[in-house]
């Protein structure tokens, strides 16, 4: 039966009309909700494969979005990690090599106290910008035990609950309540908003609460109960988030990304599971209660091979963002900064260089598998490696095109891995690509030699003057 003409006409209305909302809705400015877990590391996803750990929240994030299976962090530990987030540049530029922690263990390593305020800053850009800005959850890129440190407020962030920084600690499992009241009092007042949801979920102490160790009873091994349930707590108050964002009508403009500041870490082989306390968080379980897994990466938390800085990343924006896809591309931490801003209108200055790319159009879908910018990464391993951590000596990598080199603090030894075809960087082809390897290190030396000497600015605490 051939259809009428007037049928003919409303299809095609509806399919211009639906065409038109979809182009309105990419170009509209999206609210961004940035969740950034503390160790998480990529095979500790029900939807990558772990055994045990349940997380249908994440889960639903993946098959509504994209799954992007590359991503990388820019450091194996916390602050730096956080500090590139923030900026847009390699921690190493603030000589922000390791973790933020007391001020005589900062100064011994050559650190700051904390991430410089004047430094260029995400929120800022995004508050610039015309956005009501958040910040929930970790922070560490000071320490509470700096009590003259700035607040997350002075970064550029309208409102923030945190710990791990100056003044009063949030609790640990109130982040989702205060990000859905800030969500809803932006939609109310009907501007965008950009919020940092960052969860302690897995680092230690592992506060675990009754209902979600019961929903693990049947695992025999207490430090797997324990370790399924605090990322099982997580996956709740995450799935709280995106139930606030359906409840209020605003799903299909937010774009929500998932991700980790490091890989998973790793208690010794006969590490004893113990309760300790945290003067940030309280008392909780330690490092013998994680199990986290990196689905055959080498190293976890503090390596710079993937295990360490291979983290998971989805990504969801209804009808701009592809839903149940994965995607290859390589992309960075460094990266969010200019992405976020021209997500956002934002302008940024013009003496800012970031070092990362803006990645819209891969956000989008489009397969990026080598970049055209390098990719650099600091971090005072010892060597030799050690044997109980065999993938642990690399303090310095670059990656550049499809290859990535590692090497030792004074690169008398390196490796070189063809990342794309080899992401478990299983295969060392320096000997067979003898001149990618000495182009890398020729990359990698004029990049050491732009780095400061130490930290500089307003950036030292005044304990420091008592020590």
């Amino acid at each position: 039966m051939t259809p009428s003409p007037l049928l003919i006409l409303c299809l095609l209305f509806a399919f211009l009309a639906n065409a038109a909302r979809s182009q309105a809705q990419a170009e509209q400015r999206p609210n961004i909700v940035f969740i950034f877990a503390d160790d998480w590391g990529w095979g500790d996803l029900s939807c990558h494969g772990h055994p045990y750990v349940k997380t249908p929240n994440i889960d639903r994030l993946a098959a509504e979005g994209t799954d992007f299976t590359r991503f990388t962090v820019a450091s194996g530990v916390c602050s730096p990690s956080r500090a590139a987030v923030m900026t847009g540049h390699f921690p190493a530029r603030y000589a922000i090599d390791g973790h933020f922690a007391w001020v005589p263990s900062n100064a011994s390593r050559g650190m700051p106290d904390w991430l410089a305020v004047d430094a260029p800053t995400m929120p800022r850009f995004l508050q610039q910008a015309g956005y009501a800005t958040a910040h929930f959850g970790k922070w560490h890129l000071s320490n509470n035990m700096i009590p003259d440190s700035p607040t997350p407020g002075e970064y550029g962030y309208d409102e923030y609950g945190a710990f791990n920084c100056s003044g009063e600690q949030m609790p640990v499992h109130e982040d989702a309540q205060h990000a859905n009241a800030f969500i809803e009092k932006s939609v109310e007042a009907g501007k965008p908003f950009f919020v940092n949801l960052w969860i302690h979920e897995p680092h230690t102490p592992f506060h675990t609460v009754p209902k979600y160790e019961w929903r693990f009873r049947h695992l025999e091994n207490e430090a797997d109960r324990i370790y399924a349930s605090v990322l099982s707590h997580a996956d709740d108050r995450i799935g709280e988030v995106l139930d606030t964002l359906d409840r209020l009508g605003v799903t299909d403009n937010t774009l929500v990304i998932f991700s980790s500041d490091n890989g998973p870490a790793r208690g010794g082989e006969n590490t004893k599971l113990e309760l300790g306390y945290d003067t940030a968080t309280g008392a909780g379980w330690m490092i013998g209660g994680s199990k986290g897994i990196t689905a055959g990466r080498r190293g976890y938390k503090a390596s710079l091979f993937d295990g360490g800085i291979n983290v998971p990343f989805i990504a969801r924006w209804p009808g701009v963002i592809g839903a149940g896809e994965t995607n290859r591309s390589a992309i960075s931490a460094v990266d969010l900064l200019p992405t976020f801003s021209e997500l956002a209108g934002a302008k940024l200055p013009s003496n800012y260089q970031p070092d990362g790319l803006s990645q819209v159009e891969v956000l989008k879908g489009k397969t990026v598998l080598e970049r055209t910018k390098p990719l650099f990464w600091k971090y005072p391993s010892a060597w030799p490696a050690s044997k109980g951590k065999p993938d642990h000596w690399v303090s310095y990598a670059v990656a550049f095109g499809k290859w990535k080199l590692v090497a030792n603090r004074d690169s008398s030894y390196f490796e070189l891995y063809d990342i794309v075809n080899d992401p478990y960087e299983s295969k060392d082809l320096k000997e067979s690509f003898s001149e990618v390897a000495a182009g890398l290190l020729a990359k990698l030396g004029d990049w050491q030699d732009s780095l400061p000497e130490g930290p500089s600015g307003e950036v030292f605490s005044g304990l420091r003057e008592k020590n």
